[in-house]
Formats: structure tokens, C-alpha cells, sequence
């Protein structure tokens, strides 16, 4: 017979044995689920700002002025194998849809796709990637990539310098040299993207370089162009020295500056605006690149356009991409705040487009 301390120690054991078996269940159960959905609540998250992956399904560009339903804002599911973007690139894209849907900025954010803006896409067909040039933001750097993505040269280091804007040489055609059908098709397929920087900030890098600095194998800017700006915008007229930056503004600013443009040609395309150069709300980018945070969105494009094991983005020098806030202020310091309102009003697409704030002295 038990006695009942023999009893008592057998309820223990058998307790423990239910316990263990329970315990065991439990632990199973937690395995299975872990390892079957790697993106539960046990698998190792990545930051969303730092996930991407390398191939993007394109939606069809839209025949009218607006952009497609079924490109869906962030944090919604996608239709097909479109990419998986980083947030601050998602956020980029959504913002654009939103302002080109303002009808209150349609003037200031559509354009048509005219040959003007197929001028400025460059086309890679064996990497199925467009891309749409906008002076003064390192656009430079992007043609070399290209370039040697067609095959043209093996390596960025040995391209010269005098072959990247020698369309004729660097085996870069632009979009605009392909019939209509291959244009559009090209268009809805390809993985496109652009670079911005902050407009004003821009206009300032193009009046330094095309005005002041002037290389000498692009004369017309100062004895054709300047002297243009200078008859119709200066108001001291016995003042004999050359384009200042407040004529240059006040030409920007001009709501009738067109008929200037015209007769500068495609030489304008250094101070335009975005929306004119890569008609933003009428084609479908894929990525939109800033000039302010370039060493963290050049590997990005390269790797969402799949091309990151091919070729590197030229090394960036320190502090250059920085946004120059105190220089910004000391070029505009010297105009009147009627000028900068009116210069303001005529890139208001591109600050909203793109996620500009304002400048701080147009508020005070």
C-alpha cells in the first residue's frame, strides 16, 4: 500500500510531467509560427527606411494630365511586383501625386511631354532605365553612369571630360530620337528618375556658373544671353558692368520672360523649371533623387534600378551636396522682396512638387 507521503510525491511528479508536456506544446506552437511568416512579430524586423529590393514593375503612364488610381499611396498593398521603396522615397512619390492632383497648381505642375522634355531623358535600353537630366544638380555624374552602362566606355575613370555632353560620342541617345510607339512604350516599361536640390539654391549654381564663372567653350551665356537680360531688365541703364544676379532674377521672375527664352533656345534648360524639363505629373517616375541627401540616394537608385553590382555612383566630395542656407540668403539679401515674390510664384511647383519649404526671407 502507499503511504501518503508516497501519494503526495507521485501527484508532484505527475504535475510536472503535464507542466513539461504544456510547456513543450506551447514552445512548438511559437517555432511554427516564427519560421512560417519571417515578417511576424518574431522574425528579425529591418527598419522600413532601410528595405529595398531591386526590380520594379512600372505602371502605365496616363494618356490625360493625371496621375493613375492604381499607383496606391504608402502603407497600402501593391498590385503585381511593384517596389518595395524605402519610406522617405515612398512619401517623395506620394507627395508628387498629391500636389499634381491640386488644381489650384496646375498651371505650376503640368506640362506636356513635348520634345522639348524628350530632349532631356537619356536613354539606356540594355538596362531598361530613362533618365531625365535637370542642369546644376550632378547630372554630370549620372550621364557617366550611363554611359558606361551602354557599353561606351568600360569604366567612369576613363571617360573625358569634353565626351559627356558630346551626344554625338558618349552613345547616349535621347528619348526623343525614337518613334512615337517606341517613346511610349519605352516610357511605360523603363525604370525612370531624376534629381532635384532646392530651386533657389539652383538658380544659384546656374547664374554662378553660366555668369560669372563662364567657361570658354560656352561664350553665348555672356555676349549673347547676358546682354539680353541686361537691355530688358536692368533699371540703372549707364551702369556698364556685367549680368548681376538681381537682373537675372528679375528675368526669371518676369511673368512674360518667354519670349526671352525663346530666343535663348535650349540654353535655358539651366534655369527652368522641373516641371519643364521632366514633366513630373505626366510621366511616371520611379525614384526622385535630392541633391541634399545624394550619398544616400545614388546607391539606392543604382540598386532599385538593379544595376548597383555594375557600376558606383563617382565618389561625392565631402559637404558638397550640403544645403547652403547662409548663401542662399546672402545672394537674395540684395532684392527686393517684390522680385523674389514674383521669382517665387514661377517656381511654386517646384518647391511644393518636391518638398521645398519657402524660403525664410519671403516670410518676414
Amino acid at each position: 500500500w502507499l503511504t501518503p507521503d508516497n501519494m503526495y510525491h507521485q501527484w508532484l511528479l505527475l504535475a510536472a510531467c503535464f507542466w513539461v508536456i504544456f510547456m513543450f506544446m506551447v514552445a512548438s506552437k511559437f517555432i511554427t509560427l516564427t519560421f512560417k511568416d519571417p515578417d511576424g512579430y518574431g522574425a528579425k524586423q529591418e527598419p522600413l527606411i532601410l528595405t529595398a529590393v531591386t526590380k520594379v514593375e512600372e505602371v502605365h503612364v496616363p494618356e490625360e494630365k493625371h496621375w493613375p488610381e492604381e499607383f496606391q499611396p504608402t502603407g497600402k498593398a501593391f498590385s503585381g511586383n511593384l517596389i518595395r521603396q524605402p519610406l522617405v522615397h515612398m512619401e517623395r512619390l506620394e507627395l508628387l501625386r498629391n500636389v499634381c492632383r491640386d488644381t489650384a497648381l496646375r498651371d505650376l505642375s503640368h506640362t506636356a511631354v513635348s520634345k522639348f522634355v524628350l530632349d532631356r531623358i537619356f536613354v539606356c535600353d540594355k538596362h531598361k532605365i530613362l533618365f531625365c537630366q535637370t542642369p546644376k544638380v550632378g547630372n554630370t555624374q549620372w550621364k557617366k553612369v550611363l554611359i558606361v552602362l551602354n557599353g561606351a566606355f568600360s569604366s567612369i575613370e576613363e571617360i573625358p571630360e569634353n565626351i559627356v555632353h558630346d551626344h554625338e560620342k558618349n552613345g547616349l541617345p535621347r528619348l526623343s530620337s525614337f518613334s512615337d510607339s517606341e517613346i511610349k512604350k519605352r516610357l511605360n516599361l523603363y525604370f525612370k528618375f531624376f534629381i532635384v536640390r532646392d530651386p533657389f539654391e539652383r538658380l544659384i549654381s546656374a547664374f554662378k556658373d553660366k555668369f560669372v564663372h563662364n567657361p570658354r567653350f560656352e561664350p553665348w551665356y555672356r555676349h549673347e544671353i547676358a546682354p539680353g537680360i541686361i537691355r530688358k531688365y536692368r533699371k540703372n541703364r549707364t551702369e556698364t558692368k556685367g549680368l548681376q544676379f538681381e537682373d537675372f532674377v528679375r528675368y526669371l521672375g518676369d511673368p512674360n520672360h518667354r519670349w526671352l527664352d525663346v530666343q535663348f533656345g535650349d540654353h535655358i534648360i539651366h534655369w527652368v523649371t522641373y516641371v519643364e524639363l521632366c514633366a513630373p505629373c505626366e510621366i511616371t517616375y520611379s525614384v526622385i533623387g535630392h541633391h541634399e541627401t545624394l550619398e544616400d540616394d545614388a546607391p539606392y537608385i543604382l540598386k532599385a534600378a538593379g544595376i548597383d553590382h555594375l557600376v558606383s555612383y563617382p565618389t561625392i566630395p565631402p559637404g558638397i551636396t550640403v544645403y547652403n542656407k547662409t548663401k542662399v540668403e546672402r545672394y537674395f539679401s540684395g532684392i527686393s522682396k517684390r522680385d523674389i515674390r514674383r521669382l517665387y510664384a514661377r517656381f511654386e511647383g517646384d518647391f511644393k512638387l518636391f518638398g521645398y519649404r519657402e524660403p525664410d526671407f519671403l516670410l518676414t
